[in-house]
């Protein structure tokens, strides 16, 4: 979905009431952002080897 179809459907104010609640939110601590971090970039715990590394 593009930023124009996100304005159209939800309307400039749901659109700054989101940012302003964003922006009241407190900061995620440290760990967490790494423990989301690990999740996100390696998502069902893939492996960090190439498939011939693997057959090897």
């Amino acid at each position: 979905m593009t930023r124009e179809e996100r304005r159209r459907l939800l309307g400039d104010e749901c659109i700054a009431h989101i940012h302003q609640c964003v922006a009241d939110a407190p900061a995620a601590p440290a760990d967490l952002v790494d423990s989301l971090r690990r999740i996100l970039t390696r998502p069902a715990r893939t492996a960090d080897v190439t498939p011939v590394e693997r057959a090897a």
